[in-house]
């Protein structure tokens, strides 16, 4: 018995297209990466060449619980995005708005601590040691400068 098919399909806040596999749909939902989609695929025991618009209700909103509580069902920890969060002292997993805002109140905080990380955010340079002699210039060309042409 053929399912009925579903273009797109609202999914923690962010909308999938329903012709893409399984795996490569959650990947489009932030916070998850392919490894984490694997790891969600293997545990709710749907084929990864399935297509996101085929899945039924049901298998869609068992992915949907995997994703928003992944060590409740054996996911490691160290596929989460947050752990020992520096409040509560858990092992969490963000998604969507809730990364972003977490990761800006991060270096918020690095900015009011004063620290090397926050000095350089504050400032726009690259914070993970990068070089930045020739590479992340903004605004003005700088080079070699050409002589100018003299009147004869």
């Amino acid at each position: 018995m053929p399912r009925e098919f579903q273009h797109i399909i609202r999914f923690a806040g962010t909308d999938i297209e329903g012709s893409q596999p399984v795996t490569y749909a959650l990947t489009s939902i932030k916070g998850v990466g392919i490894k984490l989609a694997n790891a969600i695929i293997e545990k709710s025991g749907i084929s990864p060449e399935a297509r996101m618009g085929f899945l039924s209700s049901a298998e869609v909103e068992k992915i949907e619980e995997i994703i928003t509580n992944p060590v409740k069902y054996g996911i490691p920890v160290w596929l989460l995005n947050r752990r020992k969060d520096v409040e509560t002292g858990k092992d969490l997993h963000l998604l969507g708005s809730d990364l972003i805002l977490q990761t800006k109140n991060d270096i918020d905080q690095m900015k009011k601590i004063r620290s090397w990380k926050g000095f350089r955010h504050s400032y726009g340079l690259k914070v993970r040691g990068q070089r930045t002699k020739t590479t992340g210039r903004k605004g003005k060309a700088i080079g070699v400068k050409k002589k100018q042409l003299r009147r004869q």
